[in-house]
């Protein structure tokens, strides 16, 4: 995690104290803010031919400011909603060209729906629940390097440009809320998506990549 996923951490932490517990019966609406870190667990393919062999690419993590709004539609079940700010993520070299640091970023916004099931009384003070549904990981804004187009034959005046196909995933989440009093409560969430897309270079030559990200989330929320 890096050092400001760590501080939101703490100072959500720190907001834990004893209280009455949270009422999340149906008809209730929780809204929460935070952040979110995604974590790509990547495994790349081969920059396909014309390349040498074992040109091979990594995604970095990233946080951002993030948030989400569950709606119950019975004591145990409700939609959640996650929402945040988009996330930057470098691309750099990885296998025959590991080393050659950053040759590329692109912005994404996984947009999600989550079925959830929550355990436990309604108003009990911490409620584990679990989740899943479809994410459509939209990418956007991806910008090359001078060393991709070195690497692939671009030129100042005509560089290498890439794209990032946007794709549908299924997510799977675990996660807790904890009251704080009556009407606030600290919520935090695993969640993993399973997530294939492909990156195509503007010679046409194309890299597959199992991103597989681990999102963790942490916020503080309140109840309507």
């Amino acid at each position: 995690m890096n050092k400001t996923f760590q501080l939101g951490c703490v100072a959500a932490l720190a907001l834990a104290a004893t209280g009455q517990a949270t009422a999340q019966t149906a008809g209730s609406w929780l809204v929460r803010g935070g952040l979110t870190q995604i974590s790509p667990d990547v495994k790349s393919g081969d920059l396909s031919p014309p390349a040498f062999a074992g040109i091979r690419a990594n995604v970095g993590a990233t946080t951002r400011l993030s948030g989400g709004i569950t709606y119950m539609y019975t004591d145990h079940f409700g939609v959640d909603l996650p929402l945040a700010l988009p996330f930057k993520h470098e691309l750099t070299g990885d296998g025959a060209i590991a080393g050659v640091g950053k040759i590329g970023e692109v912005k994404a916004l996984p947009l999600t729906v989550f079925a959830q099931y929550r355990f436990g009384e309604s108003n009990a003070k911490f409620r584990p629940y679990v989740g899943a549904g479809p994410t459509y990981a939209r990418f956007f804004k991806e910008r090359s390097t001078a060393t991709l187009s070195a690497l692939t034959g671009g030129t100042a005046s005509n560089p290498t440009t890439l794209s990032v196909d946007s794709k549908l995933a299924l997510t799977l989440q675990v996660g807790m809320s904890m009251a704080l009093n009556e009407r606030w409560f600290l919520d935090a969430m695993v969640a993993k998506t399973f997530l294939k897309t492909r990156t195509t270079l503007s010679t046409g030559q194309t890299l597959d990549l199992k991103l597989d990200p681990v999102t963790v989330s942490l916020g503080v929320g309140m109840r309507f």
